[in-house]
């Protein structure tokens, strides 16, 4: 059996592991691989390597960072397929999910092409008499990033391009529940002609992440997860004098106004609610319809739930099973308690046959959910979808800015009017106006409000250049005659 090991200063690492963990094919059920788990003197090697190499790579000039990531770029495209089919065999979304977030990510990868614009400063003659003035950012040094399970592609091209382009060196952290994709990303780099230590690869459970957060020669943290975790982690990060941001949970609501495309709005339900069985921060898990449009919106999403494919992601299904057993029983706890809290089982995943032991639960649709539910109130993380109706916009409202989380919303209506109002109102960090996962380009930034970031940069964009460095501000002047050079008649002092 394949065991996935670290990736440090640009190769394998030979040490061998205290402690592994199991890697699943969750479309069967079985162990595909196992992962060594780091510890403390992992994380030492990574940042000796990381720092060796920040120590050359941040004086590199801005033209050859730009040669590295277009040919990293060049070489993600060519092996996109394999990295969906890596990512399809250790997460379970179906192939297009996988290769449709390898696209989204090399985005990001093309905004950090962009790095010699990105890094303009600005530049201020006579601020006084002689004296000029300009700013400067510059990289931070080694950096590390502790990505998730559910898009082990994406999430970490949110973050490393933009960290190298800006002259930082990288530790990465995947989900040691599917970290084969970020071992090739890593194999590509160094074809891409990026120097041995800058992007390097360390897997573990808490060991790691703690070992990560408190190392003194980690200068910022990066991280996307569940809110308790997201917390932690930029607690304990800043405490040890890190920039930190922490991308946390969700519960992403869709207001449907009555005087909505119903037709739109059904299959966005679909799409948003159930695409990589609802494992997505972006997910669209409580539909707020006013009425009078309920019913109808209900029997729209029932009627489409049941040509859902639910498969083998290799198999041409529509959704893949969960991550894992323990995820699914999770998951499959929060449909028990939401039919008993009253609310109306209109669709139960749980009735969903499919041959094997993969870890698999269908497509699950609530009705009457009323705020009090944990349904509702939770991040369930899975392909439940939930129906709460409410009488005005007013109350809809009310009701997505009163939640813990800010993360995404969107709203489907006719009425720009309303739209535009909802867009000024609303408290959240991304907004869609007829569009269910408001997902921004590259070129914009990544985040949420409330319990749903912690840290003040969102990823990626412009927000993602200033994380990965610091502003320097030089004032100047120089003195006539220099170095022999003829007395122009400035004057010395003001």
């Amino acid at each position: 059996m394949t065991q996935i090991t670290h990736w440090i200063n640009g190769a394998l690492d030979t040490t061998k592991p205290e402690r592994s963990g199991d890697i699943f094919n969750p479309a069967t059920g079985a162990v595909t691989k196992t992962v060594a788990f780091g510890n403390a003197a992992t994380v030492d090697r990574a940042v000796d390597a990381a720092s060796l190499a920040y120590s050359t790579w941040r004086h590199s000039s801005l033209t050859k960072r730009t040669q590295v990531l277009f040919a990293f770029r060049e070489l993600v495209q060519q092996n996109k397929e394999k990295i969906a089919a890596l990512i399809t065999d250790e997460h379970g979304k179906v192939l297009s999910d996988a290769a449709g977030e390898v696209t989204r990510g090399l985005e990001v990868v093309e905004f950090a092409c962009g790095i010699p614009h990105l890094l303009k400063g600005g530049f201020s003659e006579e601020v006084s008499t002689g004296v000029d003035v300009y700013s400067i950012r510059q990289a931070l040094g080694p950096v590390a990033i502790i990505s998730p399970f559910n898009f082990p592609a994406m999430v970490p091209m949110w973050f490393f391009p933009v960290a190298i382009a800006c002259g930082n060196s990288v530790i990465i952290k995947p989900s040691e529940k599917d970290p084969s994709a970020t071992m090739l990303m890593a194999e590509l780099w160094k074809q891409a002609g990026l120097p041995d230590g800058v992007f390097n690869v360390i897997h573990g459970d808490k060991e790691v992440v703690d070992a990560l957060l408190t190392h003194k020669g980690i200068k910022s943290i990066s991280f996307v997860g569940s809110t308790p975790i997201a917390r932690y982690v930029y607690e304990t990060g800043t405490k040890a004098g890190k920039r930190v941001q922490a991308l946390g949970g969700a519960k992403n609501h869709m207001v449907v106004l009555p005087d909505a495309d119903l037709e739109l709005a059904a299959d966005a339900a679909i799409n948003a609610g159930f695409g990589s069985a609802g494992e997505r921060c972006m997910a669209i898990s409580a539909i707020v319809a006013v009425e009078p449009i309920a019913n109808a919106l209900v029997a729209r999403i029932k009627s489409r739930m049941a040509n859902i494919k639910t498969g083998d992601g290799t198999q041409g299904s529509d959704m893949g099973p969960l991550v894992t057993a323990v995820h699914r029983d999770k998951v499959a706890s929060y449909i028990e308690a939401g039919a008993k809290a009253g609310a109306t089982l209109v669709v139960d995943g749980r009735a969903l046959e499919v041959a094997g032991d993969g870890f698999w639960l269908g497509p699950t649709l609530f009705d009457n959910v009323t705020p009090d539910m944990s349904i509702y109130k939770e991040e369930i993380f899975g392909p439940v979808l939930s129906v709460l109706r409410v009488k005005s916009y007013d109350e809809a409202l009310a009701l997505v800015n009163s939640h813990e989380y800010g993360n995404g919303t969107a709203i489907f209506t006719n009425d720009g009017g309303a739209a535009r109002r909802y867009q000024n109102e609303v408290e959240v960090g991304m907004v869609g106006i007829n569009v269910p996962i408001p997902v921004p380009m590259a070129y914009y930034s990544f985040g949420g409000w409330k319990n749903s970031l912690f840290g003040d940069s969102h990823a990626h964009g412009a927000e993602g250049v200033h994380f990965f460095t610091r502003g320097k501000v030089v004032t100047s002047r120089w003195l006539d005659p220099s170095h022999g050079g003829i007395n122009l008649g400035f004057p010395q002092n003001d």
